[in-house]
């Protein structure tokens, strides 16, 4: 493998991979928990790889743009079947092979492809809407990737559509002052803030100003809306593991609005607890196993 070290002095890899060292310890919400059949849990770990490995390329600031973006095309060219690529797109070819196995389309993986394309050339989104057609290709897929996987109905995309971008917007509200710092990435609506008098240069600050405060509280609505479909998706859903997963991951939601509403993301971090996720694991267990394909008979 070799490495060449460019103008900031940072070594990069000619490898495709970028890993950043982050896992699926680092997330928000389970991935691929106990709660989910076990002969499928290999295939999510698989996904999850991928998404991770084609992430941390995304996020690499170390690699200028058309590079990350060559990098995501090879992927997804592994990932549809392109001939001529083969040692370090080992993860892209795992989850061809996993999709074959089980009828998963690939979609779902060019579609995460496209919003991590996005992200090396897209850096501000002015309205909601914009942020809403990212959040359909950077998080929905994951939860379509789900239903797929456990041979749920197509219907129930609307309803894991409404969580995975809910989790999404609020992971942006959590990282705002990192992504801006780091990325030079800004998921907040930048038209609000104006309307608020105010713009982006307020992320830099030490503490939320009102103009800020006030936005992310109107992303929040816009969250508690989504909301009112994401809850049923327990609901929706045959299969009982995946409606107890999902249950707990809209009770992980639902806190996370909470902590967001009253903490300050640029004054700390704001995140879940343990008594967060040990509270809403047993409530969204029990739920989820109760509420089963209660909707989806309906």
């Amino acid at each position: 493998m070799s490495a060449t070290e460019n103008n900031a002095g940072a070594v990069t890899s000619n490898a495709p991979e970028t890993p950043s060292g982050k896992g699926a310890k680092d997330e928000n919400f389970p991935v691929g928990s106990f709660l989910l059949p076990k002969h499928l849990r290999p295939h999510v770990a698989t996904f999850y790889d991928f998404a991770r490995a084609i992430d941390d390329i995304a996020d690499n600031g170390a690699l200028a743009p058309a590079e990350r973006i060559k990098r995501l095309k090879d992927f997804d060219a592994v990932l549809n079947g392109a001939p001529g690529h083969g040692a370090g797109f080992e993860k892209a070819h795992a989850l061809r092979e996993s999709l074959r196995e089980t009828g998963v389309t690939v979609k779902h993986g060019s579609d995460l492809i496209a919003a991590f394309v996005q992200d090396c050339v897209k850096l501000r989104y002015e309205t909601w809407d914009e942020l809403l057609g990212y959040c359909a290709l950077s998080a929905n897929p994951v939860g379509r990737y789900l239903l797929d996987l456990h041979g749920e109905d197509k219907t129930g995309y609307r309803y894991s559509d409404a969580l995975c971008t809910v989790l999404q917007i609020v992971n942006h509200l959590q990282d705002c002052a990192d992504d801006k710092r780091e990325l030079d990435r800004v998921y907040i609506i930048r038209d609000w803030l104006r309307e608020e008098g105010g713009d982006i240069e307020l992320i830099d600050a030490p503490a939320l100003r009102p103009p800020l405060r006030k936005v992310i509280d109107r992303m929040l609505d816009g969250c508690e809306a989504l909301m009112i479909d994401a809850r049923a998706l327990p609901s929706m859903l045959s299969s009982k593991s995946l409606a107890m997963e999902s249950a707990v991951i809209v009770n992980l939601a639902d806190r996370l609005i909470t902590l967001l509403r009253k903490g300050d993301p640029l004054a700390s971090r704001v995140a879940l607890t343990k008594l967060d996720f040990a509270s809403a694991g047993l409530r969204g267990a029990a739920s989820g196993f109760f509420a089963a394909g209660k909707g989806a008979a309906a």
